[in-house]
């Protein structure tokens, strides 16, 4: 990776500019059966298009604080790198009521009404699929999405310096989380290029975003993003490990 890229943007624009092609988050939901492998390319498709929802449809500016009531999930994982790309606050698990805008998973509706700014609702369902109906008061995010450009520029510079990223009460700055993530990858088992990490860790701890996002982007890794994956036993377990080529886990 790069030794200059200073925010998780950097990291996905040196990875799409590394080998667009290699897989970067292969998500399992263990409830539903489902599973999701994104390349780095398709990935940053995906960001591209929700930074452009967020920028241009939604007005979101730098310093603006997004609340993210999301599991760990696939989508997850874009709308961090979307905040990233556009320099506003990915506060995960955060108030909506303090928040400029709030995006929401199917669980968390209710409270996702309290902020006074745009709301987007993810059904989170296999494919990206969409709400059967459109919750009140939201934006569906799959039926949002599509649209926007397949390419993105930030209207003004992303700041490393500035807040990027509010976990379990702690702010960092995008070159926080970037030193952060290359400090810990090596205690994670992800030591290089190739490296494939299986996280069952939940995305509202920074040991969680760690490990399914962000310690994998910033070393060339990638990684088997679990939801319920308690649904395992053991030996379904080492299957996993085994046709997914992982190299270490996180549980």
């Amino acid at each position: 990776m790069n030794a200059t890229d200073r925010t998780p943007a950097d990291l996905l624009r040196s990875a799409l500019a590394a080998d667009p092609g290699r897989p970067l988050v292969t998500f399992y939901d263990d409830a539903t059966g489902e599973r999701v492998e994104l390349s780095v390319a398709t990935f940053a498709n995906w960001v591209a298009k929700t930074a452009n929802l967020l920028q241009g449809e939604l007005s979101a500016e730098p310093g603006d604080r997004v609340a993210l009531l999301l599991p760990a999930h696939w989508q997850t994982a874009v709308w961090l790198l979307a905040c990233s790309s556009v320099g506003v606050v990915a506060d995960v698990a955060g108030d909506p009521k303090a928040a400029d805008l709030v995006v929401s998973g199917p669980d968390t509706l209710d409270a996702a009404r309290a902020c006074s700014g745009a709301r987007i609702a993810l059904a989170l369902r296999p494919l990206g699929g969409r709400f059967p109906q459109t919750p009140d008061g939201f934006a569906d995010y799959a039926v949002e999405v599509p649209g926007q450009g397949d390419r993105f520029a930030p209207y003004a510079p992303v700041d490393p310096e500035e807040p990027a990223l509010v976990v379990a009460g702690r702010e960092s700055s995008g070159a926080e989380v970037v030193e952060r993530a290359r400090a810990e990858a090596a205690g994670l088992g992800l030591t290089g290029p190739g490296a494939r990490l299986l996280s069952g860790l939940a995305y509202d701890t920074w040991p969680g975003l760690a490990a399914g996002l962000y310690a994998p982007l910033a070393t060339g890794g990638s990684v088997v993003l679990c939801r319920n994956l308690d649904r395992l036993d053991e030996e379904a377990l080492a299957r996993r490990v085994e046709s997914e080529r992982v190299t270490a886990t996180a549980r």
